[in-house]
């Protein structure tokens, strides 16, 4: 029977994990108090393309009480603070085909417990993975793991599915033992397994700016726009189709007046939406660990571990 993914398939989550892996191990080092998050985020990306792959999203850099979303916005003058616990996300993606991998760094000691837990969870919860295995006994995996550490999971963030061209693909891997995640795992499908934990309350909730944006293809709607609002979506499609972007990529070709007026439009009339900041509820710190994994017939794949 052939199976349900391609060896071509493999190889493009193959090489996209290949090159997250090295990225990530390399940005480790440079993650240091007083680094401003704009000459990272560009470092991070422009690594990827070296290597010959392309951002699947806009690098997150997420510090201390703030758990995912935060890219550098144009000019962005923010630094790492002293004593930080920085989250370094990234996504890779060849031809369509996406590695989803994220670390924290934790700049102060009394965090690395933390860390450790959240680390720990993650290589537990993957060992589990397999498929017919329920997404709710992962989320149990990685609670009862976080729990014994002293902390609690997000309760409200969680791992994904994904497809070409899609980060987010449709199911969900809880970070608890969830009644309610009837789902479980299926051969010739990848997934990120993504937990997160904190000191705080185990919620985020959303901040009222975003910093990150994807387009929603609707040719019927987009006809009705402004010329200079359609030119906009054109050339941000042309080059990301609907995955996720940072304005910051776009200012060279548009003005950030114009870029910030078309996505607004574009959002109001259904044709784009905004990731807002995510922060922990009781501002409590977060730590995240991710890798992206692929099932096949021949047994599962880690593919963001697989470099040197």
């Amino acid at each position: 029977m052939r199976d349900l993914i391609s060896d071509n398939e493999i190889e493009n989550y193959v090489k996209a994990g290949q090159i997250a892996c090295k990225v990530l191990k390399e940005v480790e080092s440079l993650v240091k108090p007083g680094v401003k998050l704009l000459e990272l985020a560009e470092l991070i990306e422009s690594k990827i393309h070296a290597l010959g792959g392309k951002p699947a999203f806009p690098v997150n850099i997420s510090i201390n009480n703030i758990a995912a979303h935060y890219t550098p916005l144009p000019n962005d003058e923010s630094t790492i603070p002293s004593n930080a616990v920085v989250k370094i996300d990234i996504g890779v993606h060849i031809d369509g085909y996406i590695a989803d991998t994220a670390t924290t760094i934790a700049l102060n000691e009394g965090y690395r417990l933390l860390c450790e837990a959240v680390k720990y969870a993650l290589e537990k919860a993957l060992g589990v993975v397999g498929p017919g295995v329920k997404f709710s006994e992962v989320g149990y995996v990685v609670e009862q793991i976080v729990r014994s550490y002293g902390f609690k999971p997000i309760y409200n963030l969680s791992g994904h599915s994904l497809d070409r061209y899609l980060i987010h693909a449709g199911e969900v891997i809880p970070n608890h033992k969830d009644r309610l995640a009837l789902g479980s795992f299926k051969s010739g499908k990848a997934y990120a397994i993504e937990p997160f934990a904190t000191n705080g309350r185990g919620y985020v909730r959303e901040e009222n700016i975003a910093t990150i944006y994807a387009l929603k293809q609707n040719p019927k709607k987009l006809s009705k726009m402004d010329q200079e609002v359609r030119e906009v979506f054109k050339y941000i499609y042309e080059d990301r189709k609907t995955l996720p972007f940072a304005l910051r990529w776009y200012i060279r070709r548009f003005s950030e007046e114009r870029l910030r007026s078309a996505i607004k439009t574009l959002i109001e009339n259904g044709l784009a939406m905004a990731y807002p900041v995510l922060v922990e509820i009781d501002n409590g710190v977060v730590a995240q660990y991710e890798h992206t994994i692929v099932l096949t017939s021949k047994g599962e794949k880690i593919v963001t571990t697989l470099c040197h």
